[in-house]
């Protein structure tokens, strides 16, 4: 890389003046903004940032997956792309940077390497990756573009079937469209991404930049303690096979196991639903929303086994039947050296700190890690909150990574 690219920067205001518009769609009263895929909302900041796309001069594409995206093409059309990005999609009632900071980010890289005419080696690709979240079925977008999507994971997805179509219906999209958005693997030179760490250890730590070594695999199910309804005031404490009682000691226990035999790994039990739900009747059945994740693959194998015997062990503890529904895994991905290094002499060059450190959040990165170089950076989240209105990341902050981003996009682009 020429010596003199070490002093090229982003543009700080027109990165914010992006983000604040993009913040205002779907914006929720406490500060919050409510986006899940393929929604009114998001469709709304897809349309806008199409828009946004259109009137800086870049090429927009798009694929059937509907992932979106700003082309900056080079001189050699049959070179490979460099996709930088994250998603414009939300959690229910989220924060405004998840997400969302990266895909401005990215864009705002495509828009200082343009106007300080840098000519590179390869095509830049600032994307937005469709239902990154898992509103619907969870690096949906990614795992098209990447030919990971497969038309079971549209027949069972976790959001849904019903919630599928009608979300596909509103984007204008199809299920064979998304079977047919993959790209060559010789066609991608790599992908970066900056996001907020979502937690606290860059805080804590006092640290610029988390440059990410790994990113999670997650696992999940669907588990239904199955038992009997009876009456609830006359069917004694002993006669019960109460459904309630195995989901809940079910819940309890894996916790106590993921915190004395799997120190690195997390378990979460996210919904319980009861049937017949009612006062006065003992649950016949529960069905439990199970989610866990670890960066380590022999751990995520022994982890899923250790969980799975300790559901049917708590179902013949309380008499019940288990049903289990696997609704999906991403195995865990390591970062691509290359990249690392990129962002570490970024780092160096903007005299910014750093630490390594795991991504305990599933990321579109972890899609592409078969295909190309992969990398991510942290910035800090302000107490660590995310996937919550109270979600905050310090502007500097977010301009250091933007400026990361740009100085590592320039090395691995030559």
């Amino acid at each position: 890389m020429p010596q003199d690219f070490s002093t090229l920067r982003i543009n700080p205001d027109r990165m914010l003046d992006a983000f604040n518009q993009l913040a205002s769609i779907g914006a929720t009263p406490d500060s919050g903004v409510d986006r899940p895929s393929l929604s009114e909302a998001h469709l709304a900041a897809r349309k806008w940032f199409r828009e946004h796309i259109e009137q800086s001069g870049f090429e927009f594409h798009t694929d059937g997956a509907g992932n979106h995206s700003a082309v900056l093409p080079c001189d050699d059309s049959s070179a490979p792309t460099l996709i930088l990005g994250s998603h414009l999609d939300s959690v229910p009632n989220g924060g405004r940077f998840d997400g969302a900071l990266g895909v401005m980010a990215a864009l705002e890289v495509l828009k200082t390497v343009r106007e300080n005419r840098i000519k590179l080696k390869v095509q830049l690709e600032a994307m937005d990756f469709t239902d990154e979240e898992g509103t619907l079925v969870g690096l949906l977008g990614s795992a098209a573009l990447a030919g990971h999507l497969r038309q079971e994971d549209l027949q069972n997805p976790r959001g849904g079937r019903d919630r599928l179509l009608e979300g596909i219906k509103r984007a204008g999209l199809s299920e064979s469209g998304m079977l047919s958005a993959a790209r060559k693997k010789d066609s991608l030179a790599g992908y970066l991404e900056l996001h907020i760490e979502q937690g606290k250890r860059l805080e804590s730590a006092k640290k610029d930049i988390g440059i990410v070594t790994a990113i999670v695999g997650i696992w999940s199910y669907r588990l239904s303690f199955i038992g009997k309804a009876d009456h609830a005031g006359t069917t004694t404490m002993e006669d019960r096979r109460d459904a309630s009682l195995g989901a809940s000691s079910f819940t309890l226990e894996a916790r106590e196991l993921v915190l004395r035999e799997f120190p690195n790994s997390v378990v979460n039990v996210g919904k319980m639903e009861f049937a017949p739900g009612a006062f006065n009747i003992v649950p016949e059945r529960v069905d439990v929303s199970l989610e866990f994740r670890s960066p380590n693959d022999e751990e995520f194998n022994q982890l899923n086994s250790a969980l799975l015997d300790l559901a049917r062990e708590e179902a013949e503890r309380f008499g019940l039947e288990l049903k289990t529904e696997f609704l999906g895994k991403h195995s865990p991905s390591l970062m691509s050296e290359i990249a690392r290094t990129a962002f570490a002499e970024a780092c160096n060059t903007l005299q910014l700190s750093r630490i390594d450190l795991s991504s305990g959040a599933g990321h579109d990165g972890q899609s592409l890690a078969d295909l190309c170089p992969v990398g991510m950076i942290f910035v800090p989240s302000v107490d660590g909150a995310s996937h919550s209105p109270r979600e905050f990341t310090k502007w500097q902050d977010c301009v250091n990574g933007a400026n990361v981003l740009l100085q590592a996009a320039l090395r691995l682009a030559g």
